[in-house]
């Protein structure tokens, strides 16, 4: 049990403690599949946040009025849910060590979702499964035990929900192609974010996965100064396990949100088919085929074109600036191939969007950003209004590029991830562009960004990749001049050439030799 006093002792003062604490959990998964696992551990996180934070508001209501501790709905009241003695965590922690744990713990769940109508549905209910290890079972509630002791109110629910965070990344890249369904990389989230600037308004995903977009906004309304009540999340998900770690990781967050879930998906059966929002971040499925839009041929949403029953990726764009408010703005993920594919139709679409001026700005990513694919992504920002006042400079008849694609540091053998910095920089590329105020002035940078007239993009055809409208980035001069340096590289050449010749003489010697 060494690996539960560092969890304990370390109380997440330091990135290193997800770390560590997820070796220890995995180590424990013996050879059970990722898949599988990641339910049995995020279910017991999610069941130690309720209850600590429970726990925390009992303890508080006690020293005031102790027959408020038993009314349920002070607890509602501070967003808190009500946690029934056979599920709070001391209980199970008790019980750990005890064959029918598993039992317990499928109890704790149902008592759980019985007593909390957001919570109906939601949570795993199958640790008495005859496979799942009940040793195992004990050795994780011990584990998890450790996470925030001794911590209070909100220190304790932030490094909890980081813990949920972290794994559920992990697990992700445990899972690999699959891991990409219900997880977008937290560095390409805040991209979005930091450029996006979610404040105030209305917040949507119409795919939202685990609800990674919506942490990081809120993230970025707490970390700039706002007020967490002036955002609303709305967001829709057609797979019913992802829905399930969503609501799970946005309670885990304390957030509010409404997280709705069908089967047919956005496309197909809209859930807020009246509503327009102020900010959507999504990050859809790669050139999905089969997204049935054979049977949406006249849907009002294609104001810019059918998109072809063949690939999605133009059907998620047009569903998103269908949703935009007047002032809206929206950041999509989508593959590289959406901003020069001319297959179907796909190029008369993106010739009207850029026509009508919805496209405000375009970011070529860089490769192994994903765990899911290693397809090249890109970022498209679409704006209802080029021209919203507010002290901001008119972009009308304008496109910004950047072209990050030699940005990203190897985080192991596969996968890259943006530092902060790097992240800062296309932000406040994209803010002083804008021209927001305090935003400082833009300026075209060769190589990484340049902002580009509707003429000039019809020039190339329609077509949106930054690196055709960026040029190359500015060589520093090495102080050698250039007729010195012509003449070094000449030479350079003409002995590479004598010695290439060298070994083409001695190469067809020795198969003359051989008889060839």
């Amino acid at each position: 049990m060494a690996k539960k006093a560092t969890a304990t002792n370390r109380n997440g003062a330091n990135l290193g403690f997800e770390a560590e604490l997820f070796k220890a959990a995995d180590k424990l998964r013996g050879n059970m599949e990722p898949s599988d696992y990641k339910h049995v551990v995020l279910g017991l996180i999610f069941l130690k946040y309720i209850s600590d934070a429970f726990e925390a508001k009992h303890r508080a209501l006690l020293a005031e009025d102790p027959q408020a501790a038993e009314d349920k709905d002070e607890y509602l009241a501070d967003n808190i849910f009500w946690v029934p003695k056979e599920a709070r965590w001391s209980h199970l922690q008790a019980g750990a060590k005890r064959p029918e744990i598993g039992l317990l713990i499928d109890e704790a769940m149902r008592a759980i979702e019985k007593d909390n109508e957001s919570l109906k549905g939601v949570l795993p209910k199958d640790y008495a499964r005859p496979a799942l290890n009940k040793v195992m079972l004990g050795e994780l509630i011990d584990l998890i035990s450790g996470i925030a002791l001794n911590e209070e109110g909100n220190r304790s629910k932030d490094i909890l929900g980081r813990v949920y965070e972290y794994f559920l990344g992990q697990f992700a890249g445990a899972e690999g192609k699959r891991g990409g369904e219900f997880y977008t990389p937290r560095s390409v989230v805040r991209v979005l974010v930091e450029m996006l600037e979610p404040y105030r308004g209305r917040v949507y995903d119409p795919c939202c996965g685990s609800g990674g977009m919506f942490v990081q906004s809120e993230k970025f309304v707490q970390e700039h100064g706002g007020r967490i009540g002036d955002i609303a999340i709305y967001g829709q998900e057609s797979n019913y396990t992802t829905w399930r770690l969503a609501k799970m990781n946005l309670a885990v967050r304390g957030i509010d949100a409404d997280i709705r879930w069908n089967s047919e998906g956005s496309f197909h059966k809209d859930e807020f088919p009246q509503l327009k929002f102020d900010y959507i971040l999504a990050n859809p499925p790669f050139n999905i085929s089969d997204w049935g839009g054979e049977r949406l041929r006249e849907d009002v949403r294609w104001a810019f074109g059918v998109p072809p029953v063949g690939n999605a990726n133009f059907a998620w764009l047009q569903h998103i600036y269908h949703h935009l408010a007047p002032n809206g703005t929206a950041g999509v993920v989508l593959a590289n191939g959406s901003m020069s594919s001319n297959q179907s139709g796909e190029g008369e679409i993106r010739k009207a969007m850029i026509e009508a001026d919805v496209v405000d700005c375009m970011v070529a990513l860089p490769g192994q950003l994903f765990y899911s694919t290693q397809i090249p992504a890109c970022l498209w920002f679409l704006a209802r209004n080029k021209n919203p006042g507010k002290g901001w400079r008119d972009r009308r008849g304008q496109v910004l590029f950047i072209d990050a694609r030699q940005m990203g540091v190897l985080v192991d053998r596969t996968r890259r991830e943006l530092t902060d910095e790097e992240i800062q920089k296309i932000a406040d590329t994209y803010h002083a562009w804008r021209g927001e105020p305090g935003a400082g002035d833009y300026a075209d940078i060769p190589g990484f960004c340049k902002s580009a007239s509707l003429d000039e993009i019809r020039q190339h055809g329609h077509v949106l990749t930054p690196g055709r409208y960026v040029g190359a980035a500015q060589q520093e001069d090495d102080g050698e001049p250039f007729a010195e340096k012509m003449a070094r590289l000449a030479a350079q050449w003409r002995q590479q050439r004598e010695e290439a010749a060298r070994l083409d003489a001695a190469i067809e010697a020795n198969l003359r030799e051989l008889g060839f």
